[in-house]
């Protein structure tokens, strides 16, 4: 072979990979909506990543994300899913609360999306049948509202002197009107004066507990609202500081120091919206996917913050609680 084919046919295989590598697919970006704040991005993006990677898809190597976080500033949220539209994601995942859902399916009827919310996403207007969601929107829900009820008594247990309950709840977030509803109609049941206290922003939540002090409120239910996760810190130390027994509907905010909480796993449902996107990405349609309802719910006390209360825990809650705080 003479020295200049023979580099000339060097030049050609050197040059190959480049060029097969430019061939390849571009990978898809997942835009990732939430109601949520940016410091919970490494507890969310843990669950989310798992359910992504059971589907074959692992950020930064064949799937990539992109984040927008609302921080409880809901109407950001229409703004936010119109960027996404507009960066062609090939799927949007609107996590946690029904806002985000509501605000991704305003700004597309054909990208695929994903929720996970605690409301009943019939009633929000974001599918139409639960088993067969149809159009471009699926999800998980934590469906906190149908717990509303238990959550009361296992306050009123905890709480039996309590002449009258304090239920604080975000009624800009459409799927709180629901839960107030179920609320107001669990206190009828129980004979005891619920006072609705409306908190859409951080300063309101102060404003809340002004109100709870102002008329002896026995005790506070804390509605399943993103806002409240959010400042879940801030929302514990104020019942703390006013000596107010509260419930909440998820693990983390007991973990923050609160009394006790009745819900879903907030982590699971995050997995089971990552798996859901990867199916898409492989394929799926969303319409044909079944919304995700819970399976498993868990109770979780915290018995530090129970006796700083100076509450007396019945043996029977110890004993039905998943896990107790000490």
């Amino acid at each position: 072979m003479k020295r200049r084919e023979f580099i000339t046919l060097l030049g050609g295989t050197a040059t190959w990979p480049i060029a097969a590598r430019a061939q390849q697919p571009a990978m898809p970006v997942v835009g990732f909506l939430s109601s949520l704040s940016a410091s919970d991005a490494a507890r969310i993006r843990a669950s989310f990543y798992q359910g992504l990677s059971e589907a074959g898809y692992v950020n930064g190597r064949n799937v990539a994300l992109e984040y927008r976080w609302a921080e409880g500033q809901y109407e950001q949220l229409p703004a936010m899913a119109a960027e996404l539209v507009r960066r062609q994601v090939a799927v949007i995942a609107a996590i946690s609360g029904t806002p985000a859902g509501l605000a991704a399916k305003s700004a597309t009827t054909s990208i695929p999306i994903v929720f996970a919310i605690g409301g009943d996403p019939v009633a929000a207007g974001l599918v139409t049948n639960l088993n067969l969601p149809g159009g471009n929107v699926t999800g998980v829900s934590f469906f906190t509202a149908p717990l509303v009820a238990k959550r009361l008594e296992l306050l009123r247990a905890l709480v039996p002197t309590a002449v009258a309950i304090g239920f604080l709840v975000n009624l800009n977030n459409p799927g709180e009107v629901q839960e107030t509803r179920e609320a107001e109609a669990a206190a009828r049941s129980l004979g005891l004066p619920l006072h609705v206290l409306n908190a859409t922003t951080e300063a309101h939540i102060d404003d809340a507990f002004a109100v709870v002090v102002q008329q002896r409120v026995g005790a506070l239910f804390v509605a399943a609202d993103p806002l409240f996760f959010n400042y879940r810190d801030k929302v514990v130390a104020l019942a703390a500081h006013h000596r107010t027994p509260a419930i909440y509907a998820y693990r983390e905010q007991v973990e923050a120091g609160g009394l006790i909480s009745y819900g879903t796993s907030r982590s699971e449902a995050y997995r089971q919206a990552g798996f859901y996107v990867g199916r898409i990405l492989n394929g799926a349609k969303p319409g044909t996917l079944p919304v995700v309802l819970p399976t498993k719910f868990e109770l979780v006390l915290n018995l530090k913050t129970a006796r700083a209360l100076d509450l007396a825990v019945q043996p029977l809650l110890l004993a039905l609680a998943d896990e107790v705080i000490e």
